[in-house]
């Protein structure tokens, strides 16, 4: 099957709400592969890596997040890249 990646900017109340765990588990949950990592804007920043179908429902679960957050938007660029696994990565 063909990959989808992209890379996702999602900007809001997204730091210090679980905002990334929660996005790994979401993501181990759907079987996409890539990384999420909080950025020194306030933003979070994340690469999805899946099937078309995978990493569009991450991407809508991206656009809610978990209960703590508000999430103001999402920013969607095609990338690419080959992943393993699902990681939270440290800051940038």
């Amino acid at each position: 099957m063909p990959q989808t990646v992209v890379r996702l900017e999602i900007h809001g109340l997204v730091q210090g709400v679980g905002y990334r765990w929660s996005m790994v588990r979401e993501a181990q949950r759907l079987g996409a592969c890539g990384w999420v990592r909080n950025r020194r804007d306030g933003s979070v920043e994340a690469m999805l890596a899946g099937t078309e179908e995978v990493v569009a429902r991450l991407i809508e679960w991206a656009r809610k997040g978990p209960p703590a957050a508000a999430v103001a938007s999402v920013d969607v660029f095609e990338s690419a890249g080959q992943f393993e696994s699902f990681e939270q990565w440290p800051s940038s």
